[in-house]
């Protein structure tokens, strides 16, 4: 999605690059004092195109914050998966410990943490 993001923002960047080479088009015309018929038309050209890419440049834009907010979304998602699994680790590790020192301490450290582990993974399901 990221990548689909950046491609949007090229995309959305390569419609402004041409609306300012219309701006300079323009500006140039009216330095070197076109005030010829071919001069008008040429003008009236690329206001037309600069309304085009006016347009498509805002189009593209908000699809490229569309994209970002959407794979920001996947990523916090991503984070609490990641997070969950890393407690439900932890409370395998703990629990497993109980077999080398016959402390009660540990299965109920590592059941604590593996319950947090999966309330954490669950709420990125619901998220």
């Amino acid at each position: 999605m990221k990548s689909e993001a950046n491609d949007k923002w090229s995309y959305y960047q390569s419609k402004r690059i041409k609306f300012h080479s219309l701006e300079l088009g323009e500006d140039l015309i009216n330095v070197l004092g076109g005030k010829s018929g071919d001069a008008q038309k040429m003008l009236e050209k690329y206001g037309a195109e600069k309304k085009k890419y006016a347009h498509d440049s805002e189009v593209a834009q908000d699809d490229a914050k569309d994209k970002d907010k959407e794979a920001a979304h996947v990523e916090d998602r991503a984070l609490r998966y990641d997070f969950g699994e890393g407690l439900l680790e932890i409370g395998l590790v703990l629990t497993s410990l109980y077999f080398i020192s016959r402390s009660k301490l540990f299965p109920v450290m590592g059941g604590i943490s593996a319950v947090a582990g999966v309330a954490i993974a669950v709420s990125g399901f619901l998220l």
